[in-house]
């Protein structure tokens, strides 16, 4: 058991940071290996959650400015992922959605993830695979997810 006087964030902070850092580091290089940079699959993953999200919109929820998410949709769309549709209710407005090749392709991305973390978890006795998953709560608050 833990002690609880040695325990504290910022020890616990030290010590996920890195192992967080090669996790994201994997599943970045998974998501590369389909022809999308891991920021791509966020903004069709934002998309896809949100159909008819505005570039002002997207650009608010990924924290960057709209000329330097123009430039990542234009690609998005030149790829055939993403298509900008005019509102039928207010012609200067225009929203994103996923083509069908963006849907297929953010299931490529994430089955790849999966069997990706799945294949370095299969390693773990089940005392582990418990920890992890008894966690998971407690990151997700960290994150400010709703669990």
């Amino acid at each position: 058991m833990v002690n609880d006087v040695t325990l504290s964030p910022e020890l616990v902070a030290a010590d996920l940071r890195p192992v967080v850092l090669r996790l994201a580091r994997g599943l970045r290089k998974e998501t590369e290996q389909v022809g999308i940079t891991a920021r791509q699959a966020t903004l069709l993953w934002l998309i896809r959650r949100s159909p008819g999200l505005s570039l002002a919109e997207l650009a608010a929820e990924e924290d960057i400015s709209p000329p330097a998410l123009s430039g990542h949709v234009d690609r998005l769309e030149a790829a055939g992922l993403v298509e900008r549709i005019r509102s039928g209710k207010d012609r200067r407005r225009v929203g994103l959605r996923l083509t069908e090749s963006g849907s297929q392709l953010l299931r490529r991305v994430r089955a790849r993830r999966t069997t990706w973390l799945a294949e370095r978890m299969g390693s773990l006795t089940p005392d582990e695979l418990e920890a992890i998953e008894t966690a998971l709560p407690a990151l997700h608050r960290l994150l400010g997810d709703e669990v």
